[in-house]
């Protein structure tokens, strides 16, 4: 088998009113395929970022990919990341990121088994958290607690809220709404994305322990190694960070600085599959958990794989304006919480073409 084509797809939907985390606002949902196809028919779908230079960078791959063999994923990861050149952080191994998950899809396919069993199969479902909390223009406490507790009647046994856009005041008393909303039985994650001074993310800490928080996410800039460890020191609070963070090497450093007790790696940017579990591997010599970031359709099977895969993030309709029709089939929570990955051959995602064509970008 050889790889005969690769293609690049965007799509783009707004969403009815802009959400808000604590740095960033998003008008819009951005949603990116990478095709790799085969001389045997068999095609492999990689998700990714999108835009200019993940395109550019991607074109710039194929000659080394085309005309090869798509299950050796470790040769072509290694003949894609060449990092004084392409791919030691940022766009470019994201760009790298989408085209290996694309390449694992191939693999699984080939040997006819779901991704997350190709890689270790570690259990068949795997505990689950809703991500949600935005800021949004009309909604309030009121608004919030409502949130929050119709995702503790769709079986949510772990939810999670932004923190860092409004002053730290007014976030203690979001926080407080929603421990009320949830019970003490449900499980509060924070996210921050990078909002504090480390100094701030301790006063911050301080103030909500007594909301029994499950962790506290990428409180400062994802470089500022010493920013968390002084955090982690002057809370009971479990740090979580890596998002942004790129390959093996990126999370070696993190684990250097004793900067997090869980890791939000992410498939589509630090280096894809491949690069994942190596980072898995990485964490559970250290005796640190994966919380991965983002994406729940890649990320089921990763921590289904693995076993120190701690909590998979999940979004609900009312993140997307498109959920449960970019694909033909949606992964939906179970009656206990819990997420299944798909039993069928490779990822287990399969574009809604014939809807996501009027979308189309680029």
């Amino acid at each position: 088998m050889i790889i005969t084509e690769i293609i690049t797809e965007e799509y783009r939907w707004p969403r009815a009113r802009p959400i808000t985390n604590g740095l960033h606002t998003y008008t819009d949902v951005e949603f990116a395929l990478v095709r790799v196809r085969t001389d045997e028919g068999i095609e492999g779908i990689g998700l990714g970022s999108g835009g200019d230079i993940w395109r550019a960078t991607i074109e710039h791959l194929k000659p080394l990919l085309i005309g090869q063999d798509p299950v050796n994923v470790e040769r072509l990861w290694a003949r894609m990341w060449v990092p004084k050149l392409i791919g030691r952080r940022g766009l470019t191994t994201r760009a790298i990121s989408s085209i290996d998950i694309g390449l694992w899809d191939i693999r699984a396919k080939v040997a006819n088994l779901p991704l997350y069993k190709l890689l270790g199969g570690y259990r068949d479902s795997v505990p689950t958290y809703i991500a949600g909390g935005y800021y949004e223009d009309g909604k309030g406490l009121k608004e919030l607690a409502a949130e929050m507790e119709e995702n503790v009647r769709l079986g949510a046994r772990a939810i999670k809220i932004k923190v860092g856009a409004v002053p730290i005041a007014e976030d203690v008393e979001r926080i407080r709404v929603v421990r009320d909303a949830i019970g003490p039985e449900v499980k509060l994650l924070v996210d921050a994305n990078c909002a504090y001074r480390w100094y701030d993310a301790v006063q911050l800490a301080r103030r909500i322990e007594r909301y029994d928080i499950f962790w506290f996410e990428e409180p400062v800039a994802p470089d500022d190694y010493a920013g968390h460890r002084k955090l982690a020191n002057q809370t009971i609070i479990p740090i979580a960070t890596g998002e942004n963070e790129y390959t093996r090497y990126g999370f070696r450093d993190l684990i250097a600085h004793e900067a997090a007790a869980i890791f939000n790696a992410d498939a589509k940017i630090l280096g894809g599959v491949t690069e994942f579990m190596k980072v898995a591997a990485l964490a559970q010599a250290n005796d640190l958990d994966i919380a991965p970031h983002g994406s729940q359709d890649i990320h089921v099977h990763l921590v289904a794989a693995i076993p120190n895969g701690l909590i998979l993030e999940y979004y609900r309709e009312n993140f997307d304006p498109m959920w449960g029709e970019i694909y033909r089939d949606t992964l939906v929570l179970n009656k206990d919480g819990t997420v299944s990955p798909p039993n069928v051959a490779g990822i287990g995602v399969d574009p809604n073409y014939d809807v996501l064509k009027q979308y189309r970008v680029a």
